[in-house]
């Protein structure tokens, strides 16, 4: 029968730990634009009234978009 040790954790060093880190921030910064991406597409698919409705105008937009 084997044992497993499962106590301690294995991180990559090196070369393969900036690599996975720059995976990772690629792919955190291509989720947040597609988040902004869509939140703004659906803000400026709203009526004017709609946008009011929710105490936004059409210039607020971007902002709001930019926030998330």
């Amino acid at each position: 029968m084997a044992a497993t040790d499962l106590t301690r954790p294995y991180a990559a060093s090196g070369s393969a730990a900036r690599i996975g880190t720059m995976f990772a921030t690629a792919i955190g910064t291509f989720a947040a634009w597609n988040d902004a991406r869509l939140t703004r597409n659906s803000l400026s698919a709203l009526t004017d009234r709609e946008l009011d409705d929710i105490g936004l105008h059409r210039g607020d937009i971007d902002g709001v978009a930019g926030r998330y």
